[in-house]
């Protein structure tokens, strides 16, 4: 049987779809790109913005469309809030959700052995306060860097988000468990791991343990040289973490802070629990224990009630704090939220304008970083080879390109960075 995945959304749903994948392989499919003829498709949704749930419907289509006899089945945080929705798309077999996309393996089975298409799609209900950490796990990754899943569901409820509806309340993987899977991948070969979750920094606190016990065990795994981070809040990136952290020897010193806005007022409004002065005096003293740090974020523009002033207050803070990189997101209406309702809502050219400003911005904060650092010696883990040129990134997150006649994907070499070009960094390798 021939299977391909499509995954919509974030690092955690990159994660499953890997961990759904290994677990189909292990029982004798064989995966193969989603634009080939596949007797299955898994399609892994998100629903962070109304986009996603378009392009989810959008691919399920295009599933169908492209082999009407394959086994469609549908899973995710979409998955989760629209079942009976997705239910009505002609095609469409099998529907799970958030906390149970184990259930696609023996799903897909199932309806091998049918032999049949179901003439209605099988739909498993997720109660989500009644499950814990789904077990999940991975020794391979089709990435250089490879996802480890820590954490799921989220407790913040900010005013314009859905996820925790569909993700439920925050749930840990064992503290055991992770170290077990990074070690596994260590062993099949991999340098770097990003632990990662729907909300990285609240790992543990239903476990009674904490990510900063975590990391400091995962940096004693031998054979891995990198440790990445998911979305930070910007809360929990605060004195102890950075002196914690700053002490380990293989934490990279990078850090992405899920920011969303950098005015106060709309902070308050989205229901953030900070303020920029906190985010202002947790950024300056990770600078002071890392030098060299660099940070990304994510950032909402056009959230209900900007006004053209605290816009202008979100922009000079963001050239203030001068980020690496910036995911920048038109706010979405999402239902049962309570942004949904609130007056002022933002017209949509207004919004892709501020996306245009706020990326601008963002990106002239990369060329004077990367300038920065021009005629600094740095380790690039090299990702991928092709042209004659290899790519990767320094520990910072900094995307460096280098000439190069071999593959080198995997290797950590010593780069001098010598130029830019379209946003990254050109080095020079001194040694192979």
């Amino acid at each position: 049987m021939t299977f391909a995945v499509y995954t919509l959304g974030c690092r955690v749903n990159q994660y499953e779809s890997a961990a759904i994948a290994e677990a189909l392989i292990g029982r004798g499919a064989t995966m193969l790109s989603p634009e080939d003829i596949c007797d299955a498709y898994i399609i892994n949704t998100c629903t962070v913005t109304a986009e996603s749930d378009r392009k989810a419907r959008q691919f399920i289509r295009r599933a169908v469309k492209k082999n009407p006899n394959a086994y469609i089945l549908v899973t995710g945080c979409y998955a989760q809030r629209e079942a009976d929705k997705i239910s009505r798309i002609e095609g469409v077999d099998y529907i799970c959700g958030s906390r149970n996309k184990n259930s696609v393996v023996d799903a897909l089975f199932s309806l091998e052995k049918s032999g049949k298409k179901n003439a209605q799609a099988e739909i498993l209900p997720c109660e989500l306060e009644k499950h814990g950490f789904e077990p999940m796990s991975i020794s391979s990754f089709e990435r250089t860097r490879a996802y480890v899943k820590i954490e799921d569901g989220c407790e913040n409820r900010c005013a314009y988000c859905v996820i925790p509806s569909v993700r439920g309340k925050v749930t840990s993987k064992p503290h055991d468990a992770v170290l077990n899977e990074v070690s596994a991948l260590a062993k099949s070969g991999y340098r770097e791991v990003v632990l990662t979750g729907i909300e990285t920094s609240s790992y543990g606190k239903d476990i009674g343990d904490d990510l900063v016990s975590l990391v400091r065990d995962v940096d004693k795994i031998e054979g891995i040289e990198r440790i990445r981070f998911g979305s930070l809040d910007p809360v929990s990136a605060n004195a102890r973490f950075a002196d914690e952290i700053s002490s380990l020897s293989h934490v990279c010193h990078h850090f992405h802070l899920s920011l969303q806005s950098g005015c106060d007022a709309t902070l308050a409004r989205m229901r953030r629990k900070y303020n920029t002065q906190t985010v202002r005096k947790n950024i300056e003293y990770l600078r002071k224990k890392m030098p060299d740090v660099c940070f990304s974020a994510d950032i909402i523009v056009g959230f209900p009630g900007e006004s053209e002033e605290e816009f202008s207050q979100t922009l000079e803070f963001l050239k203030e704090i001068n980020l690496l990189h910036a995911h920048v997101f038109c706010y979405s209406k999402r239902p049962g939220t309570e942004a949904q309702s609130m007056p002022c809502q933002i017209d949509e050219e207004t919004k892709k304008k501020r996306n245009r400003i706020i990326s601008q911005a963002c990106e002239e904060s990369k060329y004077s970083i990367i300038r920065e650092n021009m005629g600094k010696v740095m380790p690039v883990l090299f990702e991928s080879t092709e042209n004659g040129y290899a790519t990767g990134h320094t520990d910072n997150f900094i995307e460096v390109k280098a000439k190069c006649g071999e593959n080198v994907r995997g290797k950590t070499l010593d780069c001098e960075i010598f130029e830019i070009a379209d946003g990254t960094a050109i080095a020079k390798i001194l040694n192979k």
